[in-house]
C-alpha cells in the first residue's frame, strides 16, 4: 500500500482547495492509501521549542503521521501571490530539527487553484521552491493550475466540468508514475 499525504493550504470549511482535494483522491489506483493531514492546528514554528527538546505535542504528532508517508499530494490556494501560512508553517515543522526533515526524498505534486484566472500560479511556483529546498521530486509536468474554480464545483463540491476531470486524472497518473520511479 502506498500512503499519499494530502495537505490541504486553505482552512476555510467550504474550501475550493480541499473540494478539488476530495475530487482527487478518487482518481489513484487501489494500491494508493490517501490521508488528510490537517495542518490548522500547528503552532507557529519557533526553533526554541527543538532546541529545547520540549516541541509541543501537535509538532510530534504531525512529524511522526508524515514520516509514514510515502508521497504529499499539494492542493492550495494562492494569497497575496504567495503560498498560505499554514501551508509555509508545516513545511517548516516538518523540515525541523536540522538534519531531521521528514520530507526528504518524498515525491510530491502541486495543485493550485484560484476562484479567478490566474489559478495559483504564484503559489504554485513559490511552493515548488521550498520543495526544491527541501529535497522533494516535484510533478514537473503537466502542471497543475487550475483556475476559475467556484464554478468548476456543482452543490455538491463535485467538478462538472469532464475535461477538467481528464486532466487532474493525467496529473495524478504522472504523480503515481514519479512516486514509483522514486520508490524507496
Amino acid at each position: 500500500m502506498i500512503k499519499v499525504a494530502v495537505l490541504v493550504g486553505s482552512l476555510r470549511r467550504e474550501s475550493y482547495s480541499r473540494k478539488i482535494a476530495n475530487n482527487m483522491v478518487n482518481l489513484f489506483p487501489e494500491d494508493y492509501e490517501l490521508e488528510f493531514v490537517e495542518i490548522g492546528s500547528l503552532p507557529f514554528y519557533n526553533e526554541d521549542y527543538d532546541a529545547e527538546n520540549n516541541a509541543p505535542a501537535e509538532y510530534n504528532a504531525f512529524r511522526n503521521k508524515m514520516k509514514n508517508m510515502n508521497a504529499v499530494l499539494f492542493v492550495t490556494p494562492e494569497y497575496n501571490r504567495s503560498v498560505p501560512a499554514v501551508l509555509k508553517n508545516a513545511l517548516d515543522v516538518g523540515s525541523r530539527p536540522y538534519g531531521e526533515s521528514i520530507w526528504d526524498g518524498k515525491p510530491a505534486l502541486i495543485v493550485s487553484q484560484s476562484i479567478g484566472a490566474i489559478s495559483g500560479f504564484g503559489a504554485n511556483h513559490h511552493l515548488r521552491q521550498a520543495l526544491t529546498f527541501l529535497n522533494m521530486p516535484v510533478v514537473q509536468q503537466p502542471e497543475a493550475y487550475i483556475g476559475n474554480s467556484a464554478g468548476l464545483l456543482d452543490e455538491n463540491g463535485k467538478i462538472n466540468n469532464e475535461e477538467t476531470v481528464q486532466f487532474l486524472q493525467t496529473v495524478v497518473n504522472a504523480f503515481v508514475e514519479l512516486i514509483k520511479k522514486n520508490k524507496a
